[in-house]
């Protein structure tokens, strides 16, 4: 993967798939919670360039895309690779003293294929939350019609047109269709390992396929299983023709992991601060670098690194799911707490004491690493003891001041002491 991109670098867009206006619903309401703005802006600036039947582009400028998406080189270069990971573009270089790109647009996935795909799935709900997550199954649900007392009275084909035979054959290879590309990700277990504890009286090993495999690598990595507990879960999940039930695994799967985790939603303590809360990154200052860990380490890996690399215990990834799940506290949010807490409570994550702040952070409405911080700061700012100021009495104006001495004499006396004498 080429990082030096630069502003005089072309870029030509190919257009892979048929693209339509359902798709810019989809990427809005679908893919923009789990990839970003910047990245499906990107995307509809590259679906710009093309004309309205173009299936290749004429030739662009990087500095053209900076001015029309008012970005740095490098959050083009970011939003570019999360349209990569997800499957929305592939890209193609040919290096030169001007280097030139081919950006090939793909089309998203529909809803169903998006809903149905664990990943996007759960990454989706966890950054938007079960109650956003079900309105949005409702809105891409079609609506029931009874039928009963209907009469299918559809013409078929058959029925409406005449057949004529031609000997003429036709090249239909590079017909437009609509293309997706299928999401990959990092294989974490040894899939050999793990089906090779099966015996083959119970799986038939010839009946895998990619497909198959490709299922079993993303319910791996969205639960987080090891391999003895994926075998066993597979095992479970064969039927009678020693053929793996795909919709039978993934029920296992969620089933294993919401009795295991009471009911929780799978691997939110494995998830990262959304992109669309992050802040970007400007700097290379000591709090950029700080609020950098905080938006990109999940809360597992975070608690890990606070324990010297031992796992949490399952006390501490109970709380770390509630403050995800009943909190709704986001991850990067989470970690600044777990920091936070260690650093005022003696390194011991107290439940009673961590939640009574998650419920003042939730009351105050904190989204952000950086807002969670300055709260943070304000409440070390209020705890510290106040010093007791003495205030410094005025003196009086004749302190310190000459007072002349006047001595009475002889007459004055007698004159006071026949008055006296009078009363």
């Amino acid at each position: 993967m080429v990082k030096n991109l630069f502003p005089a670098d072309t870029y030509i867009v190919k257009n892979a798939t048929i693209l339509n206006n359902e798709d810019r619903l989809t990427l809005i309401k679908l893919y923009e919670p789990v990839i970003g703005a910047p990245a499906i802006n990107l995307y509809f600036t590259l679906w710009a360039n093309l004309d309205t039947l173009d299936i290749i582009s004429t030739d662009y400028t990087h500095h053209s895309l900076m001015a029309t998406m008012r970005l740095k080189l490098e959050d083009i270069l970011e939003a570019r690779e999360k349209l990569e990971g997800i499957g929305l573009m592939k890209t193609y270089l040919r290096e030169d003293s001007i280097n030139n790109y081919v950006y090939e647009l793909y089309s998203p996935l529909d809803p169903k294929e998006f809903l149905d795909n664990p990943i996007l799935a759960t990454t989706l709900e966890s950054n938007i939350g079960k109650r956003e997550f079900k309105k949005l199954i409702k809105a891409f649900t079609i609506p029931k019609v009874d039928l009963a007392g209907y009469k299918d009275i559809t013409s078929k084909f058959s029925d409406t047109f005449d057949i004529i035979n031609t000997s003429e054959v036709f090249d239909t290879e590079n017909i437009k269709k609509v293309k997706n590309i299928e999401i990959t990700v990092d294989e974490k277990i040894d899939i050999n390992s793990v089906l090779s504890i099966i015996p083959n009286d119970i799986l038939n090993h010839r009946s895998i396929s990619k497909e198959i495999k490709n299922l079993i690598y993303k319910l791996s990595f969205i639960y987080n299983l090891d391999e003895e507990i994926l075998s066993e879960l597979i095992r479970n999940s064969v039927n009678e023709k020693k053929a793996i039930d795909k919709d039978k695994l993934r029920e296992n799967c969620h089933n294993f992991y919401t009795f295991e985790n009471k009911n929780s939603s799978p691997s939110l303590i494995y998830k990262k601060q959304p992109e669309y809360l992050r802040k970007a990154v400007s700097d290379t200052s000591k709090k950029s670098k700080l609020i950098y860990t905080f938006e990109t380490t999940t809360p597992y890996d975070f608690l890990t690194g606070k324990n010297k690399g031992v796992k949490p215990s399952k006390t501490d990834l109970n709380l770390l799911e509630t403050l995800l799940l009943d909190y709704e506290l986001n991850p990067g949010v989470v970690n600044v707490l777990i920091d936070y807490v260690l650093k005022i409570n003696e390194n011991k994550l107290t439940k009673n004491f961590v939640l009574t702040i998650a419920s003042q952070w939730k009351r105050s409405n904190i989204n952000t690493v950086e807002e969670a911080i300055e709260l943070c700061k304000k409440e070390n700012k209020s705890k510290k003891p106040k010093t007791k100021t003495i205030k410094k009495e005025e003196k009086p104006d004749w302190y310190n001041k000459t007072i002349e001495e006047n001595i009475a004499t002889e007459e004055d006396i007698k004159e006071l002491e026949k008055k006296l004498n009078s009363l």
